[in-house]
This record gives C-alpha cells, structure tokens and sequence, in this order.
C-alpha cells in the first residue's frame, strides 16, 4: 500500500474517531433523523461546487448507474447515519463498541464473496489481532457490559448500519474504480441529501422542534460531522478505497477506537492506560499484518 493512501486512510479514522463526540454534543440539542439531514445536507455544499467545477457530472452516463448510486445512498448516507444515530440513542455503549468492531469483518466476508479478493491465513490473523486490539483498548467492563435485554431495536439498528456500511465499501469500490472517488462520493452525499431533507423536516414538525433551538456548540458539532465526516473523511475513505482492496480498507476502522481514546486523553484529561498502550500495539500489528497479505 502507498504512503498517500495509508494516509489518506488514517486521516479518515481519525475525524471519524473524533464524531463520537461531536454526534453526542449534537444530539443533546438536536433530534437524530435531523442531525443526520443536516450533516448530509452541509457535506454537499462542499461536494456540489468540486462536482461542478471539475466536470465529474458528465460521468453519470446513464439511469442505469445513477440507480446504483442511489443504492449506495441508502447503504452510505442516509439509512447507514440514521439507523446508527437512532440505535445509539436506544442501546448501551458496550453494545455498540462490540457490534461497530465487526465492521471490518463484514467488508471482509463481503470483499471475498462479492469482489472475488483473495483471503489467506495472514490477513485473517492480522485482522483477529487487530480486532483483539479494540477489545483490550475498550477493555473488560465494556465487554462485559454487553447485554442483550433491554436494547433488541437499539442494537439490531446499530448492527445493520455496521452492515450497510460494509456493503457501502464493497459495491462502492466497483463503482469507484470506474467513475473516481470524488465522484461517487459526491454523487451520494447529494442523493442522500435530496430524500434525507424531507424525512428530517417530518421530524421536526413531528417533534415541534426547531432550528431556531440548535445553540452555537451544537451547530459546531454539526458542522464537523457535515465537513470534517460526511466530506472530507468519506473522501479520503474511497480514495484509499480505489487504490486497494477493500478488506485492507476496512481493517484500518480497527484504528479508530484507540484513536478516539487517546483523543479523549488529550482533550478530556482521561488517563492513558496500559489496556490503551497494548491494544494500539496490537490494532497497528494487525493492520500491517492484513496489509500485506
């Protein structure tokens, strides 16, 4: 793998490490199907203008991938964003730690049935050490604090945005290899805004809530998730995406744990363990490891 795209993959992680926080700050203030509009709807206005001014439009020849790009919409905007939004609000942490450290499990299942990627005894190692990795770092009380009674529709929604998000990385990479990056990435996030709105606004009416309440931390919040996630990391995700397979892709997610617990180290004071020390050791271990299977 080249550096450009080791990079462009850890910086992604990296801003979505740090959206925990920001989506938790937002939902304090704001409703989650709305969040989730708003986050898509601030990432186009970033995207529409590149789209625009590169000529990548001219790409979407025919309705024929214009449907496979609203496919993807669902499995990578919308649908993805509001199934994880609205099942965290209904699950416990421990919960959603565990299921979100099956995601590159399921883009690797997925990558070899779909894609035909090779899978060989180095890059299952590597991925199960990586993965044992996250464990240690979220460490014993969280895993043991997986239950499964009270949090049936929280988890089942938290796990297939976990699954959508896989089938996102899987089908996007064919699409991405024949229409770019910024392309598709664009493409989707302004599909997904266009059905996203209405359902937000539904929301909003429902509830009796209004823009008017969202408070200057909370549209701050949003603001990252808009262009710091939805933009900017989701671009550099399939970039990277379209310069290797999409099992070595979905290993570097594994980074993402430490990286939002070391986040929080710096920024909240937490302390630095040696569950956190060892765990990244061993999430970097195996990413190496997958990565040059």
């Amino acid at each position: 793998m080249k550096t450009g795209t080791r990079l462009a993959l850890l910086g992604a992680c990296f801003l979505w490490a740090i959206s925990f926080v920001a989506t938790k700050i937002a939902l304090e203030v704001v409703p989650p199907l709305t969040v989730v509009s708003l986050r898509l709807l601030i990432a186009s206005v970033f995207f529409l203008p590149l789209l625009a001014l590169t000529g990548r439009w001219r790409r979407i020849a025919d309705w024929g991938i214009l449907a496979k790009l609203f496919g993807l919409s669902l499995f990578g905007a919308g649908l993805h964003y509001g199934f994880q939004t609205v099942g965290l609000q209904t699950t416990n942490a421990s919960n959603a730690s565990v299921y979100v450290a099956t995601g590159p499990i399921t883009i690797l299942l997925l990558a070899v049935v779909f894609l035909s990627e090779s899978l060989n005894a180095r890059k299952i190692v590597g991925i199960v050490i990586a993965m044992a990795g996250v464990f240690v770092v979220m460490g014993l009380d969280t895993i043991t604090g997986f239950e499964l009674d009270d949090n049936l529709l929280g988890d089942l929604l938290v796990f297939a945005s976990i699954v959508m998000w896989g089938c996102f990385t899987v089908f996007g990479k064919k699409i991405t290899d024949r229409l770019g990056a910024l392309t598709v990435t664009a493409t989707v996030t302004l599909i997904g805004a266009v059905w996203m709105t209405p359902v937000g606004l539904i929301e909003m009416q429902r509830t009796g809530f209004s823009l008017a309440e969202v408070t200057p931390t909370a549209w701050t919040a949003v603001a990252y998730l808009g262009g710091c996630c939805n933009f900017l990391a989701v671009l550099l995700y399939f970039t990277a995406l379209g310069h290797t397979e999409s099992q070595k892709v979905g290993v570097y997610l594994y980074a993402i744990p430490p990286m939002t617990a070391v986040a929080a180290a710096l920024v909240l004071a937490e302390p630095i363990t040696l569950g956190l020390v060892v765990g990244t050791l061993l999430v970097i271990g195996g990413v190496a490891l997958t990565e040059r299977g």
